[in-house]
């Protein structure tokens, strides 16, 4: 969670930004030609070459946020000297967009209009820059939606890595400590258990990251702790104190001034993947949903028609980092039992279900409800089949590697499922196919699996029951 707050208060950060010349432009062209505070010299304005002034200010701008770091949120605390960063930022700007205009012959701008804007644009800076830091700050003191963070270490080390967690301007919590074997427990304000609870910890407590707290010299620890901590669903992060010549890199980032490492990043966490994909989800599903909505309902009063019970079907499901989520479904078996229809798998041929379930199941009708679960930003359209509880705990001791499937929002349609691993196929064989989906994911590769999807339902539908 860590990661992904991250990920999507830069995003915002970096919009807003890059965003603030066109309002600049806005302000000053209505404070120039249109409030009349200012007498009109010239009242022939062609509203072209502004905006084509506007396109050039706007390139340059990107160019610039990067060069003077002005999106960056560890450097948006360090108040001082930001006056004179911003000041130097717009000067740069303004001076390239004035020299690149110099040999633009074919029109001329209001002087007056290009100092408002440039004094607007220093001005919307500094404002969306504090606007930041009160959200921030405001955020920070409430106790609600605060990521929890799972601390490897117990010496005094991890102590001083909890206190600069909690005092960071992201809003976290500690919900306890892991002594690693032979470590001198410096610990006194928050639960420190064995490395060896882990397991326990993972069913009783909600974990969002996990850090681990170690000096360099202890390094050569870490894979044996990776091995210990796989039972958590979340990301795994190490912070580094490496010294002040060590720069952050592209799978580095900053917290409280503390620099960490993923070392079980996930695409989950990417702003393409936090901001592209689920406008993807967003918008097919309300699509489908409208076209779909019909065919729907005709469904629904059919199963009400010909067995008993409700047209739908709701089961815990595992997703995105462990959390179980309800997973709606046409209903296709006859009612039962709820603990046996959350132990025991569907098998070809199997006798719970009705006669229009094996029809709804064979050609996947039965998953349209799900939805609804993408528009409430439980699943996806594309990720991981989401399974229940009872058997992600099964096969998180027989399968290697089984929760790093679930780093990924699960999915309506996966590419385990497109190559006919689906039903009462080899678990093994699907884990692996949702692992190459975790390191190969891409949108198109998300449209691939889309287009196979419709393709093998009308075509290929094996293991479907």
């Amino acid at each position: 969670m860590i990661r992904r707050r991250l990920n999507y208060l830069a995003f915002f950060l970096r919009l807003v930004t890059l965003l603030l010349p066109l309002l600049a432009f806005s302000l000053a062209g209505y404070l120039r030609f249109g409030s009349g505070l200012i007498p009109l010299v010239d009242s022939d304005v062609d509203p072209s070459d502004y905006f084509g002034l506007l396109f050039l200010t706007t390139i340059v701008w990107a160019v610039v946020v990067d060069q003077f770091h002005l999106a960056r949120f560890d450097l948006l605390f360090a108040a001082r000297g930001s006056l004179k960063t911003v000041a130097w930022a717009c000067a740069v700007t303004y001076v390239a967009v004035l020299g690149a205009t110099f040999f633009y012959r074919s029109a001329s701008f209001s002087r007056t209009f290009v100092a408002l804007s440039a004094g607007a644009l220093f001005l919307l800076v500094m404002l969306s820059q504090q606007a930041f830091r009160v959200m921030l700050n405001r955020a920070r003191q409430k106790r609600g939606n605060r990521a929890r963070v799972l601390i490897v270490g117990a010496d005094r080390f991890a102590e001083r890595v909890a206190h600069s967690v909690l005092n960071g301007w992201l809003p976290c919590s500690v919900v306890g400590f892991v002594r690693l074997p032979g470590q001198a427990v410096a610990i006194s304000e928050h639960p420190v258990m064995d490395l060896a609870a882990v397991r326990t910890v993972a069913a009783q407590t909600e974990v969002d990251d996990v850090v681990i707290a170690v000096p360099p010299a202890a390094f050569g620890e870490i894979p044996g702790i990776m091995a210990a901590l796989e039972p958590l669903c979340a990301p795994v992060r190490a912070v580094l104190d490496l010294g002040e010549r060590v720069s952050v890199h592209e799978t580095l980032f900053e917290l409280g001034g503390l620099r960490m490492l993923d070392l079980s990043a996930s695409p989950s966490e990417s702003v393409v993947y936090l901001v592209a994909k689920r406008t993807l989800d967003l918008a097919v599903s309300s699509l489908a949903l409208v076209l779909l909505a019909p065919l729907m309902g005709v469904i629904a009063v059919v199963i009400r028609l010909t067995s008993e019970g409700p047209a739908l079907f709701a089961q815990d499901r595992v997703g995105l980092n462990g959390r179980v989520f309800r997973m709606y479904k046409f209903r296709t078996m006859r009612v039962g039992d709820p603990v046996e229809s959350a132990t025991r798998w569907t098998i070809a041929d199997d006798s719970r279900r009705t006669q229009f379930g094996a029809f709804l199941r064979a050609t996947n009708l039965d998953e349209l409800p799900q939805l609804f679960n993408v528009l409430k930003g439980q699943m996806s359209l594309v990720g991981p089949r989401p399974e229940r509880p009872y058997f992600v705990r099964k096969f998180l001791d027989d399968v290697a590697q089984y929760n790093t499937r679930h780093f990924l929002k699960v999915g309506i349609t996966g590419w385990a499922q497109v190559n006919g691993w689906r039903g009462d196929t080899s678990i093994p064989r699907r884990v692996e196919h949702d692992l190459f989906y975790l390191r190969n994911w891409s949108l198109s590769f998300d449209l691939k699996i889309m287009f196979l999807t419709v393709w093998r339902t009308l075509i290929d539908n094996r293991n479907a029951y």
